[in-house]
């Protein structure tokens, strides 16, 4: 999006759609259905059934991230994530700049640096000595077992992240009819683009819990989730106030990082603040999905998702917009309202877990 932004208005504009088709027809569908893995990887893993968690890794990509964060095997994701993010920022100004592409150019860069990580770890699974692997022998004669169990889980958390996805392209497409649709697609794609940042925190900590989660009631700890999931919740608390500290004060400098468009900025600037009170609900909702996805209630999740985002903050986003005349502003109100109705039915429903008889354990399968 920086280079983007330096490109052009309308090219800002463009790559925004162009981002959001591709979360709406892939990264959204990719990313729930290996999401399906984690419950059933993590609490195999605390059970100790070594070859269930090999079984999953047969897919290729994608998967290979769950395969090694599901055996607390950060550190490979870690390097390999800061090497492939050093070698993006020459290889998109080689492309955009020095060869003159363009946006095709940051499309291509943007693939490239996808390739970068996954070979970077397929080359930590080829030269590491970890006793799993996921071409084992055992493995291999598996494949063809456990799928029904995998894909009812992998298929509700596909509708968990597409339902949540979606709702912000939704957004955008929705910001094509406003009075000045431009401004509103560039500038909205700035922001869509600052709260993927700001959702990296909640993120990390939300796939953190989801492994300790599963871990532990693999184990036949509940009480250890419990008290996993209360610690997981204050740290999301305090995560979210930082990130609303974060936007309020950077809120008429950083749009300037993507565009010098003056109407591009000023809604920007406006937002921002509102942004930051959509992550108060955002960061703990986050974590606590986490927490159902590693105790294998992904349904619970995507219900909770339909309901926030379709059935309280759809309306509410078309109402202020649209009907209350607030434009650009009134969709992010509309955000605001779902993040907040999520976040308050995702902790009414850890708080009504009852974990010393295990609720949501998946070991059985």
């Amino acid at each position: 999006m920086l280079f983007l932004g330096h490109l052009g208005y309308t090219e800002l504009a463009g790559g925004s759609l162009s981002i959001g088709f591709a979360n709406i027809t892939g990264y959204s569908v990719l990313k729930g259905l290996a999401m399906g893995m984690e419950p059933i990887c993590c609490q195999a893993y605390g059970a100790k059934k070594w070859e269930v968690l090999c079984q999953t890794s047969q897919a290729l990509l994608h998967p290979l991230r769950i395969f090694l964060r599901t055996q607390s095997l950060t550190k490979p994701l870690t390097v390999s994530a800061i090497c492939a993010m050093i070698l993006h920022l020459p290889i998109n100004y080689c492309l955009v700049i020095y060869l003159n592409m363009g946006t095709k150019g940051v499309a291509l860069a943007s693939a490239w640096t996808t390739l970068n990580l996954y070979f970077g770890l397929l080359v930590y699974l080829f030269q590491s000595r970890t006793e799993l692997k996921p071409w084992d022998g055992k493995a291999k004669s598996l494949c063809s077992q456990g799928w029904q169990p995998l894909l009812a889980l992998a298929v509700p958390s596909v509708l968990s992240v597409c339902l949540e996805w979606w709702w912000y392209e939704i957004m955008l497409l929705l910001c094509g009819l406003l009075s000045d649709p431009q401004a509103s697609v560039a500038a909205m794609g700035v922001l869509i683009q600052t709260t993927g940042l700001l959702y990296v925190f909640p993120h990390s900590l939300s796939l953190g819990l989801t492994t300790c989660v599963g871990h532990e009631l693999g184990a036949g700890q509940p009480a250890r989730a419990q008290r996993t999931t209360i610690i997981g919740l204050i740290v999301a608390v305090v995560c979210s106030l930082l990130a609303f500290t974060c936007t309020v004060a950077v809120r008429d400098e950083w749009g300037k990082l993507f565009t010098r468009e003056p109407h591009v900025l000023a809604l920007t600037s406006l937002a921002l603040p509102i942004l930051g009170f959509c992550e108060l609900g955002n960061c703990p909702q986050t974590a606590a999905c986490g927490i159902l996805i590693g105790s294998a209630r992904a349904r619970v999740g995507a219900c909770i998702n339909f309901g926030s985002f379709y059935l309280i903050g759809l309306p509410v986003a078309g109402l202020m917009s649209f009907r209350l005349k607030m434009g650009f502003m009134g969709l992010w109100f509309g955000l605001a309202a779902a993040q907040i109705s999520c976040m308050c039915m995702m902790i009414y429903t850890l708080v009504s877990t009852d974990w010393k008889h295990g609720q949501g354990t998946h070991s059985g399968h």
